[in-house]
């Protein structure tokens, strides 16, 4: 599944420079983040990262043996 985004017109800053809002699904990237680690999604949220959107994927990946499990991050841009 691909990132879909939608956008929001007609917000400004105080300079008057337009201001663009941008939604992102990041439904497909946590479907690649969990099948590639075995882990149990957390959450999945889209971020600004340096002037790009990045989704970030939080999963619990199974410990080995008797270990606990592990809260992993993934960015993935989009």
């Amino acid at each position: 599944m691909s990132p879909v985004a939608a956008t929001s017109t007609g917000l400004h800053a105080p300079d008057g420079t337009a201001i663009q809002r941008v939604a992102v699904d990041c439904s497909g990237a946590a479907a690649q983040v969990v099948g590639q680690t075995g882990g149990q999604l957390l959450s999945a949220s889209a971020k600004s990262s340096g002037g790009s959107v990045v989704c970030e994927i939080t999963v619990l990946v199974p410990g080995n043996g008797s270990d606990r499990p592990k809260k992993v991050t993934v960015k993935v841009p989009q």
